[in-house]
């Protein structure tokens, strides 16, 4: 199975946002996917896939109470949720160590697993060697200083950095721009997403903005990285003409 991990250096940079979506966006291309909330702190991803309240969750199997496949369930576009339960307590050694175990439990059929990282250096804990990487930063100064660490976190732990998206681009003077930010990172832009108001009407009523507004520009590109990891041909049009319309 393969495993992308979705990583920021800081938090309110749109990670958790962004995890969801592309993982909407890899099950509309034809992929049998799963996405697990890391973020055993400060979890809403199942917020984002319409979710509510879940009984149980990822917290149950790092506890030893349930198996993996006891936790996951169904949402947008198919997609598998493997939601995080809270627990102030975080990640450790301990149980960094269940998850790896857990994680073996995910159902073979399951061609890719999104896991959102928790922010900051924690999300070195659910990374492993093998797994693939994608940062998600802000065009700001200390965004970007803290995603370069977080690389450099990514590398040790023996995990293949894919690129980076630059989120809640507002086109200011004051932002930095994409020479800037890979330089700074040596890591490719594979998307730039600008702060778009749709985003966060599709927060608001809990479903992912690749459906409910599938011709934005964020979701155009969130479909471009997803294209691009699956190895097939971004046609746009014919894509979003299928799925324009399952949201007005």
């Amino acid at each position: 199975m393969r495993v992308v991990v979705i990583a920021s250096g800081k938090g309110g940079v749109g990670k958790t946002t962004l995890a969801a979506n592309l993982a909407v966006a890899l099950a509309r291309l034809g992929r049998r996917v799963a996405v697990l909330d890391a973020d055993i702190v400060m979890a809403n991803l199942e917020i984002i896939m319409g979710l509510k309240n879940p009984p149980v969750a990822l917290i149950d199997v790092l506890q030893g109470k349930l198996k993996i496949e006891d936790i996951i369930y169904e949402g947008p576009a198919g997609v598998k949720i493997i939601p995080a339960g809270i627990t102030l307590d975080g990640f450790n050694e301990k149980n960094m160590g269940m998850l790896k175990i857990a994680m073996k439990g995910i159902p073979r059929s399951i061609e890719l697993t999104v896991i959102d990282a928790p922010a900051g250096r924690d999300a070195a804990m659910v990374m492993d060697e093998g797994q693939e990487v994608i940062l998600v930063t802000t065009p700001d100064v200390s965004s970007v200083s803290d995603c370069l660490k977080m690389k450099i976190l990514a590398e040790k732990m023996g995990a293949k950095v894919l690129g980076t998206i630059l989120n809640r681009v507002e086109g200011k003077r004051r932002e930095l721009n994409r020479k800037e930010v890979e330089t700074t990172l040596d890591t490719p832009l594979i998307a730039i997403i600008p702060e778009d108001g749709k985003v966060k009407e599709a927060l608001a009523y809990e479903v992912p903005f690749v459906l409910r507004y599938p011709r934005s520009k964020p979701s155009r590109e969130v479909f471009r990285v997803a294209s691009g990891l699956v190895g097939v041909d971004y046609a746009p049009e014919s894509l979003l003409s299928r799925l324009a319309g399952v949201f007005k």
